[in-house]
């Protein structure tokens, strides 16, 4: 029962959207002194963009497997 719960509580986390603004230390404090808020935008759309990449790589390896091991 309890391992249920638990296993109910990290699948909630892991599956809860939250925010992607993460940033190395550096540069966050450089864009924050900026106050220039379209640079900080576009640097949290990078980050996003090489964070989405090896993901994409890697569904798409599972699914040529997956297509060869169903034939």
């Amino acid at each position: 029962m309890k391992t249920k719960f638990i296993f109910i509580i990290v699948l909630a986390f892991l599956l809860l959207p939250q925010g992607i603004e993460a940033q190395c230390a550096m540069c966050r404090a450089v864009l924050e002194s900026e106050g220039n808020t379209s640079s900080a935008e576009g640097i949290n759309n990078g980050i996003v963009y090489l964070m989405a990449i090896p993901y994409l790589l890697v569904a798409g390896v599972f699914y040529f497997v997956y297509k060869k091991m169903k034939a």
